[in-house]
């Protein structure tokens, strides 16, 4: 469910201290409900996220076209990624992030991990585009439990990165965002915690 961005801005986020020039684009309440070591969890399923595996066609010919259209107009070439066209934020980072693991690697997404704390988690994409941060954070659910919330965060490129996010929100809100949510949900009743992956 998408929430208002003060769920996001209020807390005291350590992402704020290094992507404060990028724009808060979305906050997502993520249907994950657990405990308060669940983190690990949720950061392990997000790590194994396939896009190929959504269940909403809808989304999945989006995905397709947006990754034609890349191949096509050379958005998503080696020369337009993090530490190409933009330097990566794990150049920002204070040294206790630095030093400290950054989270598991993506099998299939394009993410880079950036940093990993008790509560949240980090992870870097740019193309030709925009500069995006994925950001996950585990949250009280305001019932005893805890949840998942995930925040993107961008800094388009130049005129053609603005025009391009406002063409496609729409798409987002409508058919990318409510289609993950359901995955994430139905992965996270799936495969529930067990002792040796938390």
């Amino acid at each position: 469910m998408r929430i208002p961005q003060t769920a996001h801005t209020s807390r005291s986020w350590r992402i704020h201290e290094i992507a404060h020039d990028f724009r808060l684009e979305d906050v997502w309440a993520l249907p994950t409900p657990g405990g308060p070591d669940d983190f690990p969890r949720l950061v392990r399923q997000t790590a194994m996220r396939d896009r190929s595996t959504t269940r909403s066609p809808a989304a999945r010919a989006l995905f397709a076209t947006r990754w034609r259209l890349g191949t096509l107009l050379g958005w998503d070439g080696p020369d337009s990624g993090v530490g190409t066209r933009v330097p990566t934020l794990r150049d920002r980072l204070p040294a206790d992030l630095r030093d400290a693991p950054a989270g598991p690697g993506f099998e299939a997404l394009s993410f880079t991990p950036v940093y990993l704390t008790d509560d949240e988690w980090a992870a870097e994409l740019a193309n030709r585009t925009v500069h995006a941060v994925l950001h996950l954070s585990w949250v009280p659910d305001g019932a005893g439990g805890h949840r998942g919330q995930m925040a993107v965060l961008v800094k388009p490129n130049g005129l053609f990165g603005t025009i391009y996010m406002a063409a496609i929100a729409p798409f987002r809100h409508l058919v990318v965002y409510p289609a993950l949510m359901q995955s994430i949900g139905q992965r996270w009743r799936d495969d529930p915690a067990r002792p040796d992956q938390t």
